[in-house]
């Protein structure tokens, strides 16, 4: 039996991908073992990766599934400094998938110090939810040169100020504050971030926001404590830190300004009022904000949109436009406080929000609750279900109109309006790119097609110009706002905002940028804008393998990456190297991870802008590749998988095409040494029953020997084979995928075919796809024919619902929320949105041409329901009670179709669960319960009485106990 080699830190990236057999060479350690559910709970994961601007320090979280996590900080260099803190329990909010800075992790941009958010322990939660107290957390701030550690209790935001700190600023929690959030807060961004503000909207008039906002001097370790603090933020270069007051009685409200070189504090506004949103300028140290003053009776308050221009210069000027003020508003029209007001680059102009002013109802005109009818009135004329607009009817009561305050004329043009409701503004903010969809709305509601009318907005007149009618994709503006971007007619179509002219800028060019992938009910879907170029110029365009720079006039078409289409490679994920560009700059390289379609090989590769073809940095590898780069240097790291290695992160640098002195940053299960684990996977390749050439990503099963065939689980979606080199950290849950770790190391294989769809038959194309897609896995030898499961789930789910009315190939198989009436689905609604599901039948994955009346045949002839009769294959089917994606009928209704006709079928109802398993109390259960019936049917082990027999209601606590024991013996079914 294979395992894996134990792996110091010290040992390179490139030669662990060079030597990958070798990490699995016999030992004289003790054989692995199958994992265990304490395995899955003790498994990390890297959440948060964060690299310092200058590349010296890389930290995370490393969290395990159930329990405490720690945060991680370690210089990028190789013999470099290690530091660990434990955090306790954070919530997933603080840290996302690696890469991103986490809220709870933040190291200063000059890579001096952390800030961390430590909260209490997984034990001691679980008795402050008992006990109904508030979960805290604390923030500890580190001097990563020594070491040194300083720890403040009760912190629930914390931020850093400018590039290069001097102050860190921590908002604590009120005397009544509820279970501990992230660090971004409510609704809003990391605070303290430039140009943004801590808690951007904050209570109404009765409602006290403010809390002591301790500010750390960094250097000196001094703190001044700054009392009723509601919304804080510190301006891009850190100079100015603005903070709004909200105490009691609304005494002392207004905004301070601290001047962070001096420590002298200026009052910029004062009074009995409320004062939200705060936001810097990104350009200039100019502060915009929100002023709320109540009516007499404090039951309405009207609000004003203020701003500071250049604070701290001679030119400083203060402007304020709203309630209170002499500057007329449109007829009709007051200052929304919905929208966080800023300042245009030129800082002349206020971007402000407005809504339609509507006095409170009187209370003697209020219905009350036991006389107000429990009505909702749909109608056919509404352009959005009544459904939907439950859904958003908080986003439409926050809804605002876009305006501009013109302080030298004292003018207030509205941008956006009841015919262009919505706008989006440029990076040259003088511009902005509106569209409206009204016409549309309804027909949109139907088929699904996307329709907007575009619109060029003038940020200071409001002119309006017409730049596309309905648009089928989504238009883009260049970032000097001289040219909109949008896709017509199979093509690319540049209009110019000068000339107001449209050229199509690809008709000339030798290559389609058609999405030839996409098989989905859509008239010549665009593949994807990879940017526009810095000087507007051009825009890098990708044609599904290369990547093409496009002039916007349409006279030149350069292919950058070359050998993308001959070689079926696509170059088609760019690292973005600073978040703060506005275009790509074309003088410096480009940097991209390209993969070979034909072999899954990754390869992180430079372009030169100025010559043509792809520079290899890495050598293509078997592996999937996530780069990062240090904002001000040129340090990389990156994690790297493989479905045997997690990804772990390296620092890497590039010699000669091939990585070289590359250094282990992360060792995050170490303890997988120890379980047996799959040994790597392989390509499958076939041809459908329709003639396309297809593969397919085949796992081995732990301990596999070469010419020994073994249980194999086919798990189904769509396209699924680029995931050949992904690790699937073991865990519980209700998606297929998410478990192949766990299955491998039991002694399956698994096998993720790929499926293409003809439109008028999703049923059928998985039919066509799947079946020999398994024949050809059997083929390898890997796979035993006699023991092939199926499992799929939403899509998946009515895929593995249909197969199993067409063919016998599969001895067992299960459906997660399937749909299985293709007729009384296609009308029902999409709850979780409020939409209703056509849209989704015809032009999304349902790929039909039409409506069930138009095309009933197509419909009947992909509905498992119709041909119930014909299932042999023994079924599992999950479906929630809430599910509000693929409605619980469509799984009741099969079942109990199946039930009448004497099929082998079983269904799993978790009661509360949407269309996934949120408790990890349900994501347990089921997963224990898959892997028992996967091993009754696949592995002829005994059967449990729940699957042989069902189990009666006034039975299910016991039988739901005895599965718990199963999971706390440490055994997952073996």
């Amino acid at each position: 039996m294979r395992r894996h080699a134990v792996r110091p830190l010290g040992l390179s990236l490139a030669a662990c991908l060079a030597a990958a057999p070798a990490l699995f060479a016999q030992s004289a350690a003790p054989a692995p073992r199958p994992i265990t559910a304490a395995d899955i709970s003790a498994w990390k994961s890297l959440r948060g990766a964060t690299l310092s601007a200058d590349g010296a320090w890389f930290g995370y979280i490393q969290a395990p599934n159930e329990g405490d996590a720690e945060v991680i900080i370690r210089q990028t260099s190789a013999a470099g400094t290690v530091r660990r803190y434990p955090i306790g329990e954070p919530p997933a909010a603080a840290g996302g998938p690696g890469g991103g800075a986490a809220p709870g992790l933040q190291l200063s941009t000059d890579g001096k110090w952390a800030a961390i958010l430590v909260y209490p322990k997984a034990a001691e939660q679980k008795r402050l939810r008992l006990a109904r107290r508030p979960i805290q957390s604390k923030a500890l701030v580190v001097n990563l040169a020594t070491g040194e550690q300083r720890e403040f209790e009760r912190i629930r935001r914390i931020g850093f100020g400018g590039d290069a700190p001097k102050f860190l600023a921590m908002h604590a929690y009120g005397p009544d504050a509820p279970a501990g959030g992230g660090a971004g807060g409510a609704g809003g961004p990391a605070p303290g971030a430039p140009g943004m503000g801590g808690n951007p909207q904050g209570g109404g008039a009765g409602r006290v926001d403010g809390t002591d906002l301790l500010l750390h001097e960094l250097g000196t370790a001094a703190v001044f404590n700054i009392g009723n603090v509601a919304d804080f933020a510190f301006d891009d270069k850190g100079r100015w830190l603005a903070y709004t007051i909200d105490a009691r009685e609304q005494v002392g409200n207004g905004v301070q300004l601290r001047d962070l070189s001096t420590g002298v504090v200026k009052s910029l506004d004062a009074g009995k009022a409320l004062f939200r949103r705060l936001a810097w300028s990104d350009t200039a140290a100019s502060l915009a904000y929100l002023k709320g003053t109540a009516d007499s009776a404090g039951t309405d308050t009207t609000w004003t949109a203020a701003g500071i221009s250049r604070v701290g210069a001679p030119t400083q000027r203060a402007v304020s436009v709203g309630a209170g003020t002499a500057v007329a508003l449109p007829n009709g029209m007051e200052v929304s406080p919905d929208r966080t007001p800023r300042w245009l680059e030129a800082q002349d102009a206020l971007l402000i929000g407005l809504r339609v002013a509507a006095a409170p109802l009187p209370k003697s005109e209020q219905l009350e609750d036991d006389d107000r009818p429990t009505l909702i009135l749909w109608h056919h004329k509404d352009a959005r279900l009544q459904s939907m607009q439950l859904v958003q009817e908080q986003a439409d009561k926050g809804f605002s109109f876009m305006a501009t305050y013109l302080p030298a004329s004292q003018k207030v043009v509205q941008l956006t309006d009841a015919t262009v409701r919505t706008a989006t503004i440029g990076a040259r903010d003088d511009m902005l790119l509106g569209s409206d969809n009204s016409a549309y709305e309804r027909q949109t509601s139907v088929d699904g097609i996307q329709r907007r009318d575009v619109y060029l907005i003038n940020a200071r007149t409001g002119e309006k110009t017409l730049v596309k009618k309905e648009a089928r994709s989504q238009a883009q503006l260049s970032p000097d706002s001289r040219t909109v971007l949008f896709w017509d007619d199979g093509h690319w179509q540049a209009y110019d905002v000068a000339t107001k002219a449209t050229t199509n800028i690809t008709k000339s060019a030798p290559v389609s940028f058609v999405d030839t992938e996409d098989d989905h009910n859509v008239d010549r879907p665009p593949t994807q804008v990879v940017g526009f170029s810095k000087d507007g110029r051009s825009v890098l365009l990708q044609d599904n393998y290369d990547v093409w720079r496009v002039s916007l006039a349409g006279t030149s078409h350069a292919n950058l990456t070359v050998d993308g289409r001959a070689k079926r490679i696509r170059y088609s994920r760019r690292i973005v190297t600073d978040a703060r560009e506005r275009g790509i700059d074309l003088t410096k390289p480009i940097y991209m991870v390209a993969m070979q379609h034909l072999t899954k090989k990754e390869a992180f590769v430079r372009l030169d802008p100025a010559k043509a073809g792809a520079v290899v940095l890495s050598g293509w590898r078997d592996a999937r590749l996530a780069p990062l780069k240090a904002r001000d240097a040129d340090v990389w790291v990156g994690s790297i998988q493989t479905a045997a290695r997690f990804p772990d992160w390296w620092r890497v640098s590039f010699a000669n095409g091939t990585l070289a002195d590359s250094v282990r940053l992360t060792d995050a299960n170490p303890n997988m040494n120890g379980v047996a684990w799959s040994p790597g996977s392989r390509l499958v390749s076939y041809v459908t029953e329709k003639g396309d050439s297809l593969q397919g990503a085949l796992y081995l099963p732990a301990g596999y020997q070469e010419g020994k065939s073994y249980p194999t689980l086919t798990f189904i979606y769509e396209l699924q084979s680029d995931n050949l080199n992904s690790f699937y950290s073991p865990t519980y849950s209700s998606s297929p995928n998410a478990l192949i770790g766990v299955h491998t190391s039991r002694g399956y294989a698994v096998f993720l075919p790929d499926i293409v769809y003809k439109l008028n038959d999703p049923g059928m194309s998985a039919v066509w796809s799947v079946v020999p897609a398994v024949k050809a896995a059997i083929k390898t030898g890997v796979v035993d024919s006699a023991r092939v499961g199926l499992h799929g789930h939403s899509w998946g789910g009515y895929q593995t619902s249909f197969l199993v009315t067409q063919t016998n190939i599969f001895k067992s198989a299960v459906a997660g929320a399937p749909l299985t009436d293709m007729v009384s689905m296609y009308s029902s609604v999409y709850w979780n949105t409020g939409g209703a599901n056509q849209g989704i039948f015809q032009s999304s994955q349902g790929r039909f041409k039409g409506n069930f009346i138009e095309n009933k045949d197509a419909y009947e002839r992909n509905s498992p329901n119709r041909f119930a009769d014909k299932v042999k294959t023994p079924l599992i089917i999950m479906h929630d009670d809430k599910d509000g994606a693929v409605d619980f009928n469509q799984g009741i209704t099969y079942y109990n179709t199946l039930r009448q006709l004497n099929k082998d079928v079983i269904l799993l109802e978790y009661v509360g669960e949407n269309h996934g398993l949120s408790q990890l109390r349900n994501r347990r259960d089921y997963s224990q319960r898959l892997m028992e019936y996967w091993d009754a049917y696949l592995k002829e082990q005994p059967a449990p009485e729940w699957l042989k027999n069902g189990i009666p209601r006034l039975k299910m606590d016991e039988h739901l106990r005895e599965q718990k024991k199963k999971l706390e013996g440490k055994k997952i079914a073996m």
